[in-house]
């Protein structure tokens, strides 16, 4: 087969059901919106306390744009760490309650660099399963040994960790799986991480904002602190922007500066876009009224949901999985949710394992109970329909 023959491998996509195809939007992140010309009403963003479009934060990154320019110019250790990089790291250690954080221009960016630069060859590091394919990445470029434990496993985990004879081991679990939206065991993990001198890497790209305290995320919701943490948030889902941080010791902040590739050798982000951050951060942590109203609507979906032949997972988050099961149904049901004017996106492998098959159905405090009450009926509909 010719090294451009990429009609054939696009062909058998289409057989399995696997090909992944664009919708464009044509209005501002929110429950609705118009996409590929049409009005729908959306069960897809990661946008969790709907402040993706708040007014707020478009004023703060529009002042700073007129203020600062756009673009940094540079890498943050050449010329582009500018004063509004410096003032949103501040503030996220100080919401976070971490000794120092680095900013990120994505969570994939953040992810690449905490565990490429903290283990490498003779090291090991210990990933769950049903990890984002991020860390699984990182994983591999590190060259460190890798093994995977089933998903949020601790006795499997401990087995291999009592196994490992390496210098430097760390510990790699999402907080709230993306795809399932299940929570990682974090307690028993960092007791683990205690017993056996190794790190835990978390990422928390789903519990940030959501999770805790006023939104501080997955550790204060399990009250845990710990110097073996290393801490990832993104900042594109609950914050409503764009990048990620990662947080921990200072000394471990700062050997991530200095060694962490996806952060030395890659331009600044944009110095409005840490503008519009900081006030990002402060609706997070005043936004109480949010969270409640969204846990709300996520018990309102799951105890009225009634479906015998699809199972929706056992998640308290925003990431409520309906799992089909095969390919050609779960495609078939999106287009008919979609036809009613419903967006609750098809997810398949690779994603998610062969057979899982499932509408990622997610919420946010910009959903009203109106608007769920419909995505039940419709899905009740589309389950009778499919007998």
């Amino acid at each position: 087969m010719s090294s451009l023959d990429f009609e054939h491998e696009l062909d058998l996509l289409r057989e399995q059901s696997l090909l992944r195809r664009r919708k464009v939007a044509d209005s501002a992140c929110g429950p609705e919106v118009i996409v590929d010309g049409r009005p729908v009403l959306a069960f897809c963003s990661n946008d969790y306390l709907g402040l993706a479009a708040a007014p707020e934060i478009a004023e703060a990154l529009s002042t700073a744009a007129r203020e600062h320019g756009v673009g940094s110019g540079a890498s943050h250790l050449i010329s582009g760490h500018h004063r509004l990089h410096q003032q949103l790291e501040t503030r996220l250690a100080e919401f976070s309650g971490l000794a120092r954080t680095l900013t990120f221009s994505t969570g994939y960016m953040a992810n690449m660099a905490v565990i490429a630069t903290l283990a490498g060859r003779g090291d090991a590091v210990f990933s769950d399963t049903l990890n984002h394919a991020s860390l699984i990445d990182a994983c591999r470029l590190s060259r460190a040994e890798t093994h995977i434990y089933p998903h949020c496993d601790v006795t499997a985990l401990a087995n291999q960790l009592e196994q490992s004879n390496s210098p430097r081991k760390l510990v790699v679990t999402d907080a709230v799986f993306s795809m399932d939206g299940d929570l990682a065991p974090l307690p028993e993990l960092i007791d683990l991480c205690e017993r056996h001198d190794a790190l835990l890497v978390v990422d928390d790209a789903h519990g940030f904002g959501v999770l805790g305290t006023g939104g501080r995320g997955a550790l204060s919701h399990f009250g845990i602190e710990s110097p073996r943490i290393v801490y990832m948030g993104t900042l594109g889902k609950s914050a409503g922007v764009a990048g990620a941080f990662v947080g921990g010791s200072s000394n471990l902040v700062e050997w991530l500066l200095q060694k962490g590739r996806t952060y030395i050798f890659t331009t600044a982000a944009p110095p409005p876009i840490a503008a519009a951050l900081i006030k990002a951060i402060d609706l997070v942590e005043h936004g109480n009224q949010r969270r409640t109203h969204l846990q709300h609507i996520i018990e309102r979906f799951r105890t009225r949901l009634q479906t015998s032949r699809w199972k929706l997972l056992d998640s308290q988050t925003a990431i409520q999985p309906l799992v089909i099961g095969s390919n050609d149904e779960t495609l078939r049901v999106a287009e008919t949710l979609m036809n009613e004017g419903l967006w609750a996106p098809a997810i398949r492998p690779p994603t998610v394992p062969a057979g899982s098959s499932r509408l990622r159905i997610s919420f946010s405090a910009a959903h009203t109970e109106a608007h769920v009450d419909r995505l039940i009926d419709a899905l009740h509909r589309a389950e009778s329909a499919a007998h």
